[in-house]
């Protein structure tokens, strides 16, 4: 199987999903409060986008760690906000997309070590 062209599929999952989780943070915007204040907020919104893309990019060349890292995060991010949106839509939404990226990740990280 031909990996070097595949690994581009959870590396761009992964931007896409972050770009998603990131609009989430927008909705700071809509007040009437000054704007640096918004600004304030749309950061803290945006934390868990900066740690997704901070992990995406230092594990860029290292698909294994970085799929690990992916895994890892949607069992914590599953742990810590079930209780919070207990619902099966929301869980699909925010949580089993970076799970997908980090068994694509994995997967296809294994791939290229047999070859």
């Amino acid at each position: 199987m031909n990996t070097h062209k595949l690994i581009w599929i959870p590396r761009v999952l992964a931007i896409v999903f972050i770009v998603f989780l990131t609009l989430f943070g927008l909705d700071t915007f809509s007040g009437d409060a000054p704007f640096l204040k918004e600004l304030g907020g749309f950061f803290i919104h945006s934390i868990p986008s900066l740690v997704l893309l901070l992990v995406l990019f230092v594990f860029w060349k290292r698909p294994l760690i970085g799929g690990s890292l992916f895994i890892l995060i949607s069992v914590a991010f599953t742990l810590l906000y079930f209780k919070r949106f207990p619902s099966l839509s929301t869980f699909l939404l925010l949580v089993f997309p970076f799970f997908l990226v980090g068994i694509l990740f994995v997967w296809l990280g294994l791939e290229a070590k047999k070859a």
